[in-house]
């Protein structure tokens, strides 16, 4: 360490005014337990996607911290769960996923306003729906908030859920451009679940307007998700929680680790507030590995991140600051799971342009064949280059002695209680179909 000293007095001093609250639980989405549980029952059911094989417990299970364990997942044309998951030879992926499975604890926060590595849906009172997203004019009225409507993006991506081209009723419209309206993917997958028994007479009993004779639209199927993954995964008792709430202390390693977090090392400019995410973009530097994210029409494997949204320049390889409850458990790091070891990942972010330079593949990437080199991106001079000039923050290198503070201190944002979950996994699902476990 550089000093007991400073430390001390970062703790008695002026870092404290930087500390957030304690997460209150009056903050959080109000849910019933027959609402949750239809919400579980629908996030591990694969009825969702295209050709009924993935569920969104594929990409996001609690055996893997509510991410799926690797860098780049395959959603669509996979076969197992986690690091085991690989490549069907009967349906073959065309690509990896091409970011990082985000972990899912704390969504249903009301101070959530913006989501995606790239902030593609965000909380906006000046449209009708109250959200920005991609669909613009056709966003659709019914959605209870932003961890409802983020549920329409796997659900509609050839890669994650839908599949390609001609392999499902799904698939077809989603490849026609029919997301909304009769006909469209989302009305295709209500009436799945629509037409079976055990699923209508749990949204009727949930939703009044159903019961009265209404109809399950997405939305319905959508809000009943999110409010499964705000009563499941709340986060907000770790032992940082704990000390936030005046009923422990810190480790003395941890207690150092948090003084550098909040001070010196400057981790808080952008980790702030109770979820300690600013909920800004900022271009550090991280790895560019897999498909990356290009329109039909490129060839490149670049992904710019935040840019890909405003269309401006100043926003390239910018990406959203994470949450960081449990993130001791959520690896690999990085918007593309470019680091598989937590301590490696801390030393380069926060000297990130010397990081880059002397970055060496790190990463848990399933096998799967006849898909673009994974490190086309990072073995380009011109492509790694342009990454680094984007980052415009201060670097603080790191001793060993505040690796391990720092590490202390994150282990400290552990809340094992939530990383289990409250329902846990299903031992079936209404469909009938293969609950991935």
């Amino acid at each position: 360490m550089r000093g007991a000293a400073p430390v001390l007095a970062l703790l008695a001093g002026p870092a404290l005014a930087e500390m957030p609250g304690p997460l209150d639980p009056a903050d959080f989405m109000a849910v019933t337990r027959a609402e949750a549980e239809l919400g579980q029952l629908l996030f591990y059911d694969p009825i969702l996607s295209g050709g009924r094989e993935v569920a969104c417990a594929t990409c996001h299970h609690p055996k893997f911290a509510t991410g799926d364990g690797v860098s780049l997942g395959i959603g669509d044309g996979g076969l197992g769960l986690g690091p085991d998951r690989v490549g069907d030879a009967d349906n073959p992926p065309e690509q990896r996923i091409p970011r990082n499975a985000p972990p899912l604890f704390n969504m249903g926060h009301r101070d959530l306003r913006v989501l995606f590595a790239d902030g593609r849906i965000e909380v906006d009172a000046a449209r009708a729906s109250g959200l920005r997203t991609p669909l613009e004019d056709e966003m659709v009225m019914g959605f209870s908030g932003i961890l409802s409507a983020q549920t329409m993006f796997p659900v509609l991506s050839p890669d994650e859920m839908a599949g390609h081209y001609q392999e499902s009723d799904v698939s077809k419209a989603v490849r026609q451009g029919r997301l909304t309206g009769e006909g469209g993917a989302w009305d295709l997958i209500a009436q799945r679940v629509a037409g079976i028994p055990e699923y209508r007479q749990r949204f009727a009993a949930v939703y009044p307007e159903i019961g009265s004779g209404g109809e399950i639209g997405f939305t319905d199927i959508s809000n009943a998700i999110a409010a499964f993954m705000a009563f499941e995964w709340q986060a907000a008792d770790s032992a940082f929680d704990r000390h936030l709430r005046g009923e422990t202390d810190l480790t003395e390693t941890a207690a150092e680790g948090m003084a550098l977090f909040y001070g010196e090392a400057g981790c808080a400019d952008c980790h702030s507030g109770p979820l300690l995410s600013d909920q800004q973009f900022h271009a550090m530097g991280a790895p560019q590995l897999g498909p990356g994210k290009a329109a039909r029409f490129e060839s490149h494997q670049r992904d710019t991140g935040r840019m890909r949204v405003t269309g401006r320049e100043e926003d390239a390889y910018a990406f959203r600051t994470p949450m960081l409850r449990n993130v001791a458990q959520t690896g690999p790091w990085g918007h593309a799971g470019g680091h598989d070891d937590l301590r490696a990942f801390v030393r380069d972010h926060v000297d990130p342009v010397a990081a880059l330079d002397r970055y060496a593949p790190q990463a848990v990437l399933p096998k799967v064949d006849g898909i673009a080199d994974d490190w086309a991106v990072l073995t380009d001079d011109g492509e790694r280059g342009a990454i680094r000039q984007a980052v415009h923050v201060e670097a603080y290198p790191l001793d060993e002695g505040e690796l391990d503070a720092l590490m202390a201190f994150l282990a400290a944002l552990t809340d094992p209680g939530s990383i289990e979950g409250r329902l846990g996994v299903p031992d079936t699902v209404p469909s009938g179909l293969e609950v991935p476990r």
